[in-house]
This record gives structure tokens, sequence and C-alpha cells, in this order.
């Protein structure tokens, strides 16, 4: 079996997320340099494409030249508003005079279309962003091939799958490969500054907390005539559990990372509830996803934090991080310390184009950031309240760590059957 909860500090140190914040505390600024970035993206969709103009705007020296999709046509349709986009950009003369000019031999679909990106020649910065379901073989092929990697978050969506992810974490350290994750807030300029603040002492220490995720409902898309159960799951991707990991990994995931980082701790174990209030007359149809979660993790030392995340129309919405110390409060998201907003050196950053700026300014001062623990850490945050509020137990960090329930469905083909589950139950579910 991996490690407990405790060798995970023991490695990390308390101060989750350090390495990051110590290079952020310098002001946001593009990193320079002639070193070539040749950029291969796995997954075209609307994170795909949208990571591909964040790492277009975020230093000198970068060119996009290989696309990859499970979809045929994606990848070459990217390739297209890539053109277009890098054009206007050069038309406004405020960019850095980047290239996007995939070649046509370069645009790649099918279940392998991950492995033709990662070694096309000349690829040396590699954006995996497809379901979060792949992440662990992407990254695990990624490391294994030696490329510096921009990984989007969750990092898994089960047991297995992390201690996947932390093996390539491994293997990445000692290639000396920087990799940076999409938790963008360690990136942003107000939550570091923040985070610093707290992690000096401002507000004591910390004895409470509360992180939200809190919106309307999610997309959803519907089976398209002549689709194999491998194509529509991957296209509805969202409401699958081995796909998606549901929406406390794919987006309550900033949250809780938030937690880990402001606390410098990890959750000890979890109990929570959670449902679905959309009816699910076939889970095959329907996706098994919760529509909401409320859960209590406790921390180190007694300190409980509450969390939510939900995905319903007409109710309340809030994205958000508090804790509470000895000595205060802070409203984290919104850069507050006892009721006066953090001082915020230098120029703001969009940070969904800084954590491409930091990753780049690394690799090129010889000095690769490697986020892969902390964001497997905090998608295993996730995954432990998930299996509290689905099981309807008190699970601790060791049994989802440990634990051997693999969602991934193993080696693909086109048009293989793909069961889907039932919707979990409290007291029904096991946490295996």
């Amino acid at each position: 079996m991996r490690g407990t909860r405790r060798d995970f500090l023991k490695t990390t140190g308390v101060a989750a997320g350090t390495l990051a914040a110590a290079h952020l505390l310098a002001p946001a600024v593009h990193a320079e340099g002639n070193d070539a970035i040749k950029v291969g993206i796995v997954g075209c969709g609307g994170r795909g494409s949208g990571a591909a103009e964040n790492v277009l705007n975020s230093a000198k020296g970068v060119e996009i030249i290989a696309l990859g999709d499970y979809f045929k046509g994606k990848a070459q349709g990217l390739a297209g508003r890539l053109a277009k986009f890098v054009q206007k950009q050069d038309e406004a003369a405020n960019q850095f005079g980047n290239k996007a000019d995939v070649k046509a031999e370069n645009c790649y679909d099918g279940i392998d279309a991950f492995e033709k990106v990662i070694n096309t020649p000349g690829v040396n910065y590699v954006i995996l962003a497809t379901s979060p379901g792949f992440r662990p073989q992407h990254l695990q092929a990624a490391v294994a091939a030696g490329k510096n990697i921009f990984t989007e978050k969750p990092v898994a969506v089960d047991g297995p799958g992390i201690r996947k992810v932390l093996d390539a974490y491994d293997d990445a350290k000692k290639k000396n490969l920087a990799i940076v994750a999409g938790t963008q807030r360690r990136h942003q300029a107000g939550y570091v500054e923040t985070v610093k603040h707290l992690h000096d002492g401002e507000i004591g220490d910390i004895v409470g907390g509360r992180c939200y995720w809190n919106q309307g409902s999610i997309w959803f898309r519907k089976r398209e005539q002549g689709m194999t159960d491998l194509d529509y799951q991957i296209h509805n991707w969202y409401h699958f559990l081995w796909t998606c990991g549901d929406h406390i990994c794919e987006q309550h995931v900033h949250n809780l990372d938030v937690i880990n980082w402001v606390t410098g701790k990890l959750p000890v174990k979890a109990v929570g509830m959670g449902g679905r209030v959309l009816p699910c007359k076939d889970p095959a149809v329907d996706g098994q996803i919760f529509n909401f979660f409320g859960i209590d993790y406790e921390y180190p030392g007694g300190v409980h934090v509450l969390s939510m995340c939900r995905q319903i129309d007409n109710t309340a919405t809030s994205v958000s991080e508090a804790v509470v110390g000895t000595k205060g409060m802070c409203q984290v998201n919104a850069y507050n310390i006892n009721g006066k907003r953090v001082a915020v050196k230098g120029k703001s950053t969009d940070p969904y184009v800084q954590e491409h700026t930091d990753l780049i300014a690394s690799i090129r001062a010889g000095k690769p950031l490697n986020e892969l623990k902390t964001v497997a850490e905090s998608t295993l945050t996730a995954i432990l309240g998930r299996t509290a509020c689905y099981t309807g137990k008190e699970v601790s960090w060791e049994d989802v760590l440990n634990s051997k329930m693999d969602t991934f469905p193993g080696k693909f083909t086109h048009d293989m059957s793909l069961p889907v589950g039932p919707v979990p139950q409290q007291g029904k579910t096991e946490v295996s």
C-alpha cells in the first residue's frame, strides 16, 4: 500500500504549496528568454483551446506544434482557430510574436492521440486538457517521455489513479521535469499575497474554515446518432464518474486546494451527505454524479472545515474560501483579513496566463516548479469528501489513498461496451 497521510506531510513539508508561493512573491512578469518552448496539446475542447491561447500570451519563444483529441477533426479545427488567433494578436502588436502554425500531419485523433502528441519531434512542453479520468495515464506517458507539463486539474478520479500520479511525480523529480497544475489561484497575485500574510501568522493559528462552490446546473450533451458507448461518455464526460470524478473533483477541488494551501495540512477524515435532485431514469444516459455535497473535513488538531458544492438552478451562488484563526479571520477569495483588503504589489495578470509564465520561467531558470504532488493531494481531498458523501460513512485519508476501486475501463476499443453503475446511495455504496 502507498504511504499514509503523515508520509505525505513529511515529504511535502507542512506548508503545502510553499515552492510555488515563494516563486510568485516577485512581481508578476512575463518570462523572458530565447529557449524555445515547443508545445503539444492533448485535448482540444474548451479548456485545451483556452490553455493554447494562455500559453501563447505567457512568454516569448513559444510555438504550438502538435494537437490531439479523441474526436476526429477537433485538432484540425483548433489548429485553424489558433492560426487566426495569432494573426489577430500580431495585428494588435501587443504580444510576443509566438507561433501556432500546426501542420496537418501533427494533428491527431483517436484514443492514442496523446501518445502521438507527446512523441511529436520537437515537443518539449505538453498541455494535458482532456477529461480528468485520462490524466494519470497521460501524466505517466508525458513524464516517461521526459516532457515538461502543464496539467489541468483534477489529476485523477480515484485512489488507484492518485497512486499512479504520485509515481509520476517521483519520476518527474528524478528527471528534473517542471510540472504546473491548473490550480490557478496559486498563481494569482491576490491569493499569493493573502496566503503569505496567513503563513506569517496574521490571524494566528487557524482553528476552522469553510469553502464553497455553489452554482447553477452544468451543461449536458445528448448522445448523437452513431455514437458508441465510449464516444458518448467522452462527449458527455462531466456526468460519468470514471471520466469526471463528479463536480466536487472537477470544480470544488479549487477551493479545497486553497484550504490545504492556507492550513499547510491535509485532512485526516471526513463525513458528509449529498445526492441528486434531478431524476435519473438510466445512468447510462443521464450519468450517475451528484448535484450537491456537504462535507465536514477534519484536519489535524481537531480543526474542522465545512465544504459545500452544488449545481442546482435557482439557488444561492458562492465560490469562496474563508478561515478563522486565534487572532481573527480571513475571507481568502476577497483578499480580506480582519476587515481590511490585503495590498497586492505590482501589476496583477490573468492567473490562467501567469501559471504558464511561471512554468516557463522555471524551466528557463533551471529551477523547475513541480506542483504535481500538491495537486494530487488536493484531488485526493476531493475524492475523500466524495466518498464520504457517496457512502454516508466516516472515511479516512488512508481509506481513499489505498482504495482498490479503480474506475478506469482499461484497454479501449472504439465499439467496446461500457456499462454505467447506479447513482451512489448512502448506506448502500461501499468505500471501495
